[in-house]
C-alpha cells in the first residue's frame, strides 16, 4: 500500500519552527524587515546631519503612504494570475481602491501640510505635485524617499513573488490590508508630531519619534507576512493529514 510522506516532527516542535526562525531569516528578523528598518533609519541621519524638524519627517511618512498604496495596486494586479474570476474582480476593485485610498491619502496630506508646514507657500487647499516635489528638494528628502521605494519594492519581490504570497493572498484582503497598517501607524506619528512641537522640537524627541515609528512599522510588517506564511503552512498541514487518512 502506497503512503504519502508525513512530517514526523511533533506538533509542538513544528509550531515552534513556524513561530520562530524560518529558513531565509536572520534570527527573528526577515530580510525584508531588515531592509525596511534600514530605510527607516535614513530620517535619523536627516535629523542629525541635515537638521530636519517635525514637518520633513511627517511629510516623508505621509509620502510613504503613497508608496504603500502604489505597491498595493501592483500586488492586487499580480495576485492569483491564473484565476480568471480574480481578473474580473480586479477590473472593479483596483479602481475602487485607487480612488478610496487616494482620497484617504490626500486628506492625510492636507493635515500634514496645514498643521506642520505653515511656512510653506502651498497654493490651493490640496498640495499639488509641484508642492510635493518642492518639499522633496527643499529638505533634501529625495534619497530618503527612494530608500522607502526600494524597501517596499524589495518586500514585494522577496515576500509577494519570491515566497509565493501572490498565490495565497486574496484580492479582497489586499484591498483592506494597507489601512490596518497605515491608520494605526500614522495616528501614532501625528500625535507624536504634536508632542514634539509642544516640546519645542528637541532633537531627542525627534529621534524618539523616529525610533517609535520604526519599531511599529517593522512589527506590523513581520505580523503581516508571517500571518500569510502561517496560513500556508496550516493549509499544507491540513492537506497532508487528509492525504494520510486517505492512504490508510
Amino acid at each position: 500500500m502506497e503512503t504519502s510522506p508525513v512530517n514526523d516532527k511533533p506538533a509542538g516542535q513544528t509550531r515552534t519552527l513556524v513561530r520562530g526562525i524560518r529558513p531565509g531569516e536572520w534570527g527573528w528578523v526577515t530580510p525584508s524587515a531588515a531592509v525596511l528598518g534600514l530605510a527607516n533609519f535614513v530620517p535619523l541621519l536627516g535629523v542629525v546631519f541635515l537638521g530636519w524638524e517635525v514637518f520633513p519627517i511627517l511629510f516623508l511618512y505621509w509620502l510613504e503612504n503613497v508608496i504603500v498604496g502604489g505597491f498595493n495596486v501592483v500586488r492586487m494586479a499580480t495576485v492569483s494570475p491564473r484565476d480568471i474570476a480574480a481578473w474580473v474582480g480586479k477590473l472593479f476593485l483596483i479602481p475602487f481602491f485607487v480612488v478610496h485610498y487616494g482620497m484617504f491619502t490626500m486628506v492625510h496630506g492636507v493635515f500634514v501640510f496645514a498643521l506642520f508646514g505653515q511656512n510653506l507657500d502651498v497654493r490651493g487647499f490640496f498640495p499639488s505635485l509641484g508642492d510635493v516635489w518642492g518639499v522633496l528638494n527643499e529638505y533634501q528628502l529625495v534619497v530618503a524617499a527612494l530608500a522607502l521605494v526600494a524597501s517596499h519594492g524589495f518586500s514585494y519581490g522577496w515576500n509577494f513573488l519570491g515566497k509565493g504570497e501572490y498565490r495565497r493572498a486574496s484580492l479582497q484582503a489586499l484591498m483592506h490590508q494597507p489601512y490596518r497598517r497605515v491608520v494605526v501607524l500614522h495616528l501614532v506619528v501625528l500625535l507624536g508630531g504634536f508632542a514634539v512641537l509642544a516640546l519645542g522640537q528637541p532633537v531627542g524627541a525627534l529621534l524618539l519619534l523616529i525610533v517609535l515609528k520604526m519599531g511599529i512599522d517593522v512589527a506590523a510588517h513581520l505580523h503581516e507576512h508571517r500571518k500569510l506564511q502561517d496560513h500556508e503552512e496550516d493549509s499544507a498541514g491540513s492537506s497532508s493529514s487528509k492525504t494520510v487518512r486517505r492512504t490508510h
